[in-house]
């Protein structure tokens, strides 16, 4: 196919039974658009079927592409690989569960049109909406991490967890070309670097639903702030320069 103008990349463990929706919806709803897009599924080592679930979704869904890992590298590796491999003019990445749905890309789209090279989804900007809402102690667990990482690696972005950021193909290959951190931290540092060399980046609100079936282990958070404090060594020692 000619070069696409999108490229979602979605990362995935074990997600058998919830991608085929979200792959589906994404599909449908860039058809409707001016634009041309590629989907890239990049399965993270699965123990389920996921690979060969995709393996045969490709059949039905134009565009879509699947990169199959053995062995687990983590979200931020296969992340990391997607965006790599992509081919799109705009990379962007979100999660498997749907939890944003890709219709919320138009807002972000506009500000590439603006001259910001790194668009992401925020939960705390203005104009987001949470549909469906975690559950009090992961809300407060999330806004404590929150500021530690502000203070850590970036002051001035409100919400760097949301899986759903985009980046133009240079960003795309600049940034994740760096990329140190493997696991849950590798937002932060995405974030960290794009600052570092110089990259504009806008934060814009988003609708994003909780999934409550969601993956992610309370020790996620944990291993998330051991990471943010390896992310603001490195900014120390310089090593993303």
């Amino acid at each position: 196919m000619a070069k696409p103008y999108l490229s979602v990349i979605i990362p995935a463990y074990n997600e058998s039974e919830r991608l085929p929706m979200t792959l589906f919806d994404i599909d449908k709803n860039l058809s409707q658009m001016d634009y041309s897009y590629e989907i890239i599924v990049v399965d993270d080592g699965s123990k389920d079927n996921t690979a060969e679930v995709v393996e045969k979704l490709t059949s039905v869904i134009k565009n879509l592409y699947l990169i199959d890992n053995e062995e687990n590298k983590g979200k931020g590796g296969v992340v990391a690989q997607g965006m790599l491999e992509a081919k799109g003019t705009i990379r962007l990445f979100t999660d498997a569960d749907n939890s944003t749905t890709i219709d919320q890309f138009s807002k972000l789209l506009p500000y590439f049109k603006e001259g910001y090279q790194v668009v992401i989804g925020s939960r705390q900007a203005k104009g987001a909406e949470i549909a469906v809402k975690q559950p009090l102690y992961r809300q407060i667990i999330g806004k404590v991490g929150n500021l530690f990482i502000r203070l850590m690696a970036v002051p001035e972005i409100k919400d760097t967890q949301c899986g759903f950021k985009a980046f133009t193909e240079g960003a795309a290959r600049e940034i994740f070309s760096r990329l140190t951190i493997k696991r849950w931290g590798f937002d932060v540092e995405v974030l960290a670097i794009a600052r570092i060399l110089g990259y504009k980046i806008k934060e814009v609100g988003i609708r994003w639903i909780n999934d409550p079936l969601s993956l992610v282990r309370g020790s996620a958070y944990l291993k998330t702030l051991i990471e943010v404090l390896k992310v603001r060594l490195n900014i120390w020692r310089k090593k993303y320069q």
